[in-house]
């Protein structure tokens, strides 16, 4: 468990949550109603992981699913499986396996974060520890699909953008973005 701390500026709701420990920790079966919650702030509908998806990568990838909390609220988590490709295909978004111990690429299905918790760098910190576990297991590198308006949040954190996708999830067009490890 990962502990980190926020620092203060001028918005009123970072006052609340000036100097308070942000916890970085695995997904757990008790936090779905909460992940569901942030998932639907953060997506449509036709985008957003269903319960039975969250269930699923629960059970088999809790490894790779990261939650921030703090004070037993969860405010974003991140998660994905590790995939042989440099892509996200959208069989991923119906099926999932357990992750191996090594290689791959660490894809991304899901970063999300409440509404009240954003712009406080919750998503920032949560790339960050999926770039250790990255480097921990020596994979590629990680690969995730964004809206074109998200393009440049990405390309901040080192993520390349290599086009549109052929992934066609909830009718909307996505672009992929890797980051390669450059430890691999």
């Amino acid at each position: 468990m990962n502990v980190l701390y926020l620092k203060n500026s001028g918005d009123p709701f970072r006052k609340g949550v000036k100097n308070k420990m942000i916890t970085l920790r695995n997904v757990q079966a008790t936090d779905l109603e909460q992940l569901l919650l942030i998932e639907n702030e953060g997506f449509s509908k036709e985008e957003a992981a269903t319960k039975e998806a969250f269930v699923e990568r629960i059970q088999l990838i809790a490894d790779t699913f990261i939650v921030a909390e703090k004070e037993g609220e969860i405010l974003g988590f991140i998660n994905g499986p590790i995939i042989n490709q440099p892509y996200i295909t959208d069989v991923l978004f119906e099926k999932i396996n357990e992750n191996p111990t090594r290689g791959g690429y660490q894809s991304i299905l899901g970063l999300a974060v409440s509404k009240q918790a954003r712009n406080l760098g919750i998503a920032k910190i949560l790339i960050g520890k999926m770039e250790e576990l990255v480097e921990e297991n020596e994979r590629e590198g990680i690969t995730l699909t964004c809206k074109q308006e998200l393009v440049s949040f990405y390309e901040k954190f080192g993520f390349v953008n290599h086009g549109m996708s052929e992934s066609q999830h909830g009718g909307v067009c996505w672009y992929n973005m890797v980051k390669r490890n450059t430890l691999a």
